[in-house]
């Protein structure tokens, strides 16, 4: 877990970089590259990729030696090889971490030369590059595929409760997962235990209740009073509810996705799942997708939000061995083919305006998550300790999931006495 004192072992690793101390773990002649978890398991991203970069190895001669990483350790594993200088050359990152991998210095700055190694700014989609680093800096990665969140439901199940169109609210939701939870089915599938998808949907209920993380100078304000009711409406999925199995509370690598494509829940918050459901056996026509609900009486100072800018960024360490290899790659998978064949496989939307004009990307799921992503969501905040927020937070939430598994109270004062605990570790 991040601390305050890790971050300024980042500033040390990159004084050492600058320096030319840092290494990574690749020669002249091959380039390594952790790719994040996006499909349906780690097996299902390899398959996806293999093809591609043996493509990329035919055209430039260059060999890609590929890692994919588990979201639940990807952060940790960045962390430590910034401060270690021993990492891959390169790396999907979740956007949101953008600000706060670019304090450490260890990335590749796009700026306006590296932009052109790559084909130029202006082929990106503005929203995606605008979650790429902090505001009036040269981004430390370029978009790769561009996501929000949507409400997946399973179409037989609703029709079998008497339910004829998604919830549109979160008390809605709540009566529909009470109708839906019966013998060995549960109305919703959640990932307790994954930090970033805890911290994601704390900042998106935050913003429905008017609160926000961080103030205007980059100070955290964790236990605010409509921080607390966003946490803890969350939380009550579970632990008030009742619509989300208690085992939920250790799922943290996908295995919401595995539940409701198996019909154990029957809906499911989730970034572009449908490649994933597709992996395990159901089809498109199984599923409907709608936009994440909102409350029904907002508060005063209440936002329209209902998901984060999702997304994944790529970034080359800037001490690679094979920096010029590395930023031929880079160019590969943000070029107009390559992001029309992963998107399409991934369900996601392409981070260039030339693929996203194609024809793959007209189906139901994509045409919500683009509605949703332009015109519903917002992006976390884009200060350096974001991450921090992300595992502290997250890991908070986590907490919280396990005691409403285990039948322990998770009360407004809980949840209030855990955030300062959290932002206190966070100013250190």
């Amino acid at each position: 877990m991040p601390t305050r004192r890790q971050f300024a072992a980042l500033a040390g690793a990159a004084l050492l970089a600058g320096c030319g101390y840092m290494r990574t773990e690749s020669d002249g002649r091959t380039i390594t590259y952790w790719a994040s978890n996006q499909g349906s398991s780690l097996e299902f991203d390899k398959q996806t990729l293999q093809p591609e970069l043996a493509k990329f190895e035919q055209r430039t001669g260059i060999r890609v030696r590929l890692e994919v990483v588990p979201w639940s350790d990807l952060l940790n594993r960045l962390l430590a090889a910034a401060t270690s200088g021993k990492g891959p050359d390169v790396v999907n990152i979740g956007n949101t971490w953008s600000a706060s991998l670019q304090a450490t210095n260890a990335l590749v700055s796009f700026d306006d030369a590296a932009m052109a190694k790559i084909g130029g700014r202006d082929r990106f989609v503005p929203a995606a590059l605008a979650a790429a680093g902090a505001p009036g800096k040269p981004p430390t990665a370029v978009p790769l595929y561009s996501l929000s969140y949507a409400l997946y439901y399973n179409k037989q199940m609703f029709a079998d409760a008497g339910v004829e169109r998604p919830p549109a609210t979160w008390e809605d939701l709540v009566a529909v997962g009470k109708r839906l939870t019966r013998d060995k089915q549960w109305g919703l599938a959640i990932e307790g235990a994954n930090p970033s998808e805890n911290a994601h949907h704390a900042f998106t209920f935050s913003q429905q209740y008017g609160g926000e993380w961080f103030d205007d100078s980059g100070k955290p304000t964790f236990d605010t009073a409509a921080n607390v009711k966003a946490i803890k409406r969350y939380v009550d999925l579970m632990a008030v509810d009742k619509i989300v199995n208690p085992s939920n509370a250790e799922y943290a690598k996908n295995e919401s996705q595995s539940d409701f494509a198996n019909r154990k829940a029957a809906m499911l918050l989730w970034q572009a799942a449908g490649s994933a459901f597709r992996a395990q056996g159901m089809s498109p026509e199984e599923y409907g997708v709608a936009p994440v609900p909102f409350l029904a009486q907002p508060p005063a100072g209440s936002r329209k939000v209902n998901s984060m800018v999702a997304g994944i960024n790529i970034a080359v360490f800037r001490r690679s061995q094979n920096l010029d290899g590395a930023m031929q790659f880079v160019k590969f998978m943000t070029s107009d083919e390559e992001q029309v064949i992963l998107n399409g496989t991934y369900g996601s939307l392409p981070s260039v305006k030339a693929a996203a004009a194609d024809p793959a990307f007209q189906a139901p799921e994509q045409k919500v998550l683009s509605e949703v992503l332009n015109a519903t969501a917002a992006p976390l905040p884009q200060v350096p300790a974001e991450s921090q927020f992300e595992t502290l937070v997250g890991s908070t939430m986590k907490e919280l999931f396990a005691a409403a598994a285990n039948d322990k109270p998770v009360t407004e004062d809980i949840v209030r006495s855990r955030l300062r605990a959290a932002e206190q570790r966070m100013r250190g």
